[in-house]
Formats: structure tokens, C-alpha cells, sequence
């Protein structure tokens, strides 16, 4: 009888772990879609999900323990399938801001890492515990999904070529001037720029959104590129090595242009050093190079390719806090700070902007909602095609600003929004924080609503402390959303105190709609907030 028992409750155990491992299955698949398919990338998800806070960790504990004691008491497999069904706690089966999307490789992914599952608890079953083994696999959903992604990958790949191959086929009969932009940040506010400046001077296509990766061209180009283009303008971003030099050899690039390199995707990269190399692979074969060399790297970069005969065009961004004007009389810039030795320069002080041309002023006194080192890319690359100097004055009086990116809102109730959620590196949120800093003359109440930066590798902690500190003394609140950042971001709170002797009041609250509740709550007209980047609810 103790025996039929034992096996009972063995058998009654699997089917718990396996009927959990649905909803866990869902919840690492999401993630594996968010991160873009990308293997290892769930595993580390569910690292960061499992630690985010101490019921999560004592969840994860329960559960780990009721798998260390299944081989010997099946029941303790029940544990382990009752923490894996709700857990970790706070992220959703379904998603709010990063929903769950049926696609065809989804469905290909759900697929082969369900096969995958039955298989280790097939395994399980006939070398080991089978209650165990099913304890093992919905604790370790994000490992199988992990491992579907790189057993499915190669199929992907080879699916995608016909598109690609569809694509790079298009793109030779069309036969636009190809401008290729990349970069750790600024990529899709300098299209965005260069798109306003070039439309009507050129039928230009753009990539729309995001779309820079090898599918999202890939799309652009079948559905989009029409005959008669006589522009394309592709955004093209990376994960990794290779990914770049692969897009450039069926979407070669005329004109190639690094908005920037900076300390975005360490995680992935590791150094800056290492970006640099894969951001750099867009400058092989492109017949001209735009460069902005206010970074020491890009400008060695341009001197490098200069001296080996290649046609670079240099060009220059800055923020002044120190009043500066070019010289009235004849529109040459003094030789003095700032330099403007690039071939376009652009120089912001106190909110108004000048754009120069060589020393020759293009035009002055502007209000434009992009920054100077993209809008200075932008417009070099727009005289490179061949857009008038007289045309550009026209256009850069009217630049509009770039969806959620440090866009400017006026709600209903009066108060004054900053939409900067698609930005996520350390420069952006400086120059947010100066953007805030300036409406404070006429706003109230300044508030900066934030989670933090992502995917800053060992600097991660550091940056958002420093970040913090620096948002604390500009503004009158700051609203910390989720877990991820927290901790540095109270940090870098508490050392603007201790440092000024005053700061803004710190507010922690779970996500962001609970965020953006708490502005509605607590703000009137006239204030001001800043909306600094926004994760999707796949993060903790």
C-alpha cells in the first residue's frame, strides 16, 4: 500500500510540474520574443527576475529545495510546480507593455522547446526520478527555451534569405543612394533629422521605427522601396560582431555615418572598445564616411581614413554653458573654444542653437528638438546628398521633434511633459536633465520619473548613481520605477543630499503606470516631468 501510494503521489506530482510548466513556458517565451531570440538571454532574465526582490528570493528557494528533495520524496516536486505556476512574481504571462505575440518562429520556438522538455522528461523518467525530472524542467523553462533558441536559429536564418535575397535583389534595380547610419545612440533622431531636411528636396525612404535589424530592412525594403527612390536611409543596429558587416553586404551603404559610440549593450559587448569595432563595420565599403569627432575615437577614425584617401566629412555637436556667439560682422567663428575645426558644426547654449558650415554661419537663433551631435550628423549627411544650403535654412526652422525622444508635450490639465522613454545612455539623460533644468524658470514643480539605464555591463550601478544625483539637484521629485535600478538610484538620491545639503524627494513605485498615476495625483498645471526612458514589463 505505502508503495501504490509513493506512486501516486509521484504520478500526481509530474502531472502538477507539468501542468505548471505552462504558464511558465508562456511567461520565458515573452521574454525570449522581447529580447529578440538572442540564446542565453532568457537564462539571464530569469536571474534578474528570481533576485529582484526578497519574496521572489525566497520563492526561488522553495522552489530549488522542493526539486533538491523529489528524487527522494516525489511530493516535495509539488513545491517546486506551485512557485514555477505564479512565479517569479511580477512578471506577467501576457504582458502589458511587451504582450505575448503568436508569430510564426514564436509558435516555431513554443514548438521545439516543448519537444525539448518532453524529451529530458522522458529521460528523467527512465534514468532518474521522473517527479524530479519534472520539478527540473519547469524550474529550468528559461534553459530549454534558451537552448530552442540556438537549436532554431539556423533554420531562421536560412528562412530569412529568401526576404534578404528578395531584398538586396530590389535595392540593386531601384538603385537609391544608400545612407547607412548606426551608432550606440542617436541612430533614429539623426534619421529622423535627415528625413525632415532631405524629403523635400530628394523621394526618400526611410527605415520606419526601429526597424534596424535584418529583418525589419529586410521588410522596409520588399513592402516600402518603390521605383523612382532616389534615397534610402537605413538605421542599422547591432547585438553583436558581424551583424553590421552582414547587413552592409546586401544593403551596401553610399554614405556611412556613427552618430556615436558609448556604454550601451556592455552586457552583450563587454567594452566600448568592442562597440567601437562593430559600430566601425559600416565604414568598410562606403564610398563617404561621416564622423562626429567630439569623441577622440571617431575622430582618429576619420583622420585614419582621410590619410588612406577615403572622403570623410567631420562634423561636431555641442552643449555650452558658457555663452558663445560666431562674430556678427563676417559669420567666421573665433579660433577659440569651442572647436570648430569639423566640417559642420553645431553649437547649443541656453536652449537656442547655431549651425555652422566650415566658418560660414548656416543660420542662428534656432529652437530645435534634437540634439546637437545628431543634428549636425544629420545635416552633413543632407549636404552630402546634395540638399541646398538655402533649403537646409528653410527645413531647420521648422525641425520637429522625434517620437519619445526628449519630445515636448503640453497636456490638457497645462502640465509640461518631456518624453524621453526611448532613450536609455548616460549622454541622453545629461542632456534631459539640461532640458528639464531649463523649463524650470517657468514651471513649478520639476519631477523626473524614471527606471534607470539598462545594459551598461559593470558601469550599470555607477552611471545610474551618478545619474540620480545629478537628476536630484535639478529637479523637486524624482519617481523611481520597478526593482532593476532601484538601489543605485536611492544611492545616487542620498549622495545629492549629503553633498548639497538638499535634493528631491524620492518616491518608489512598482511600474509605470503606478508612475504615471502618481504624476496625475500629485502634479498641477504649470509643473513640469520627465519621463526618462521606459522599460517594457519584461524587466523587473
Amino acid at each position: 500500500m505505502p508503495g501504490m501510494q509513493d506512486g501516486l503521489i509521484g504520478w500526481l506530482s509530474v502531472m502538477a510540474c507539468t501542468i505548471s510548466a505552462v504558464p511558465a513556458w508562456l511567461r520565458w517565451l515573452r521574454v525570449a520574443q522581447r529580447e529578440h531570440y538572442i540564446a542565453n538571454e532568457t537564462s539571464r532574465f530569469a536571474g534578474r527576475w528570481w533576485t529582484s526582490s526578497p519574496l521572489n528570493w525566497l520563492a526561488g528557494i522553495i522552489a530549488c529545495a522542493g526539486l533538491a528533495v523529489a528524487p527522494l520524496w516525489p511530493a516535495g516536486a509539488l513545491a517546486t510546480a506551485a512557485v514555477t505556476a505564479v512565479g517569479p512574481l511580477g512578471l506577467g504571462v501576457r504582458g502589458r507593455s511587451s504582450p505575448l505575440v503568436w508569430t510564426r518562429r514564436l509558435q516555431t520556438l513554443a514548438l521545439v522547446s516543448g519537444v525539448f522538455g518532453l524529451a529530458l522528461l522522458a529521460l528523467g523518467a527512465v534514468f532518474g526520478s521522473a517527479p524530479a525530472a519534472a520539478a527540473a524542467i519547469a524550474l529550468a523553462a528559461p534553459v530549454v527555451v534558451d537552448l530552442a533558441c540556438r537549436a532554431t536559429a539556423p533554420l531562421e536564418r536560412r528562412l530569412a534569405e529568401r526576404f534578404t535575397d528578395n531584398a538586396a535583389d530590389k535595392l540593386r534595380r531601384v538603385a537609391p543612394t544608400v545612407v547607412a547610419i548606426t551608432g550606440s545612440y542617436g541612430k533614429t533622431s539623426t534619421k529622423g533629422a535627415l528625413t525632415h531636411l532631405a524629403s523635400s528636396s530628394f523621394f526618400l525612404l526611410a527605415s520606419p521605427a526601429s526597424y534596424n535589424n535584418r529583418a525589419g530592412l529586410a521588410r522596409t525594403i520588399n513592402e516600402n522601396l518603390t521605383p523612382g527612390t532616389e534615397v534610402f536611409v537605413a538605421e542599422m543596429g547591432t547585438y553583436g560582431p558581424g551583424e553590421i558587416a552582414d547587413l552592409c553586404t546586401w544593403i551596401p551603404p553610399d554614405i556611412a555615418v556613427i552618430t556615436a559610440v558609448g556604454p550601451v549593450h556592455l552586457e552583450r559587448f563587454r567594452s566600448e572598445d568592442r562597440v567601437l569595432a562593430a559600430k566601425s563595420e559600416i565604414l568598410e565599403h562606403a564610398g563617404t564616411l561621416v564622423l562626429p569627432i567630439d569623441d577622440p575615437r571617431l575622430a582618429h577614425l576619420a583622420k585614419r581614413y582621410r590619410s588612406e584617401g577615403r572622403r570623410v566629412v567631420t562634423c561636431s555637436g555641442r552643449t555650452l554653458e558658457n555663452p558663445w556667439k560666431p562674430e556678427a560682422s563676417t559669420g567666421a567663428a573665433p579660433s577659440t573654444p569651442p572647436d570648430l575645426s569639423a566640417d559642420v558644426s553645431v553649437v547649443e547654449y541656453q536652449g537656442e542653437t547655431t549651425v555652422l558650415v566650415g566658418n560660414q554661419m548656416l543660420a542662428d537663433h534656432l529652437v530645435v528638438p534634437t540634439r546637437p551631435g545628431n543634428l549636425a550628423c544629420a545635416i552633413a549627411i543632407a549636404l552630402e546628398l546634395g540638399v541646398t544650403k538655402e533649403e537646409l535654412q528653410k527645413k531647420l526652422a521648422t525641425l520637429p521633434a522625434v517620437a519619445h525622444r526628449l519630445e515636448p508635450i503640453t497636456t490638457p490639465s497645462g502640465l509640461h511633459v518631456l518624453d524621453d522613454t526611448y532613450n536609455s545612455n548616460p549622454a541622453g539623460c545629461l542632456a534631459a536633465l539640461a532640458a528639464l533644468k531649463r523649463m524650470g524658470k517657468a514651471s513649478k514643480r520639476l519631477v523626473v520619473v524614471t527606471p534607470g539605464m539598462i545594459e551598461l555591463g559593470s558601469r550599470q550601478v555607477q552611471e545610474n548613481m551618478d545619474f540620480a544625483a545629478r537628476a536630484a539637484a535639478v529637479a523637486s521629485h524624482l519617481v523611481i520605477v520597478g526593482r532593476l535600478n532601484r538601489r543605485a538610484l536611492l544611492a545616487g538620491a542620498d549622495r545629492c543630499i549629503a553633498e548639497c545639503g538638499t535634493g528631491a524627494q524620492t518616491i518608489t513605485v512598482p511600474t509605470r503606470q503606478a508612475a504615471v498615476a502618481w504624476v496625475r495625483q500629485h502634479t498641477e498645471s504649470g509643473d513640469a516631468v520627465l519621463y526618462e526612458n521606459d522599460l517594457p514589463d519584461h524587466f523587473p
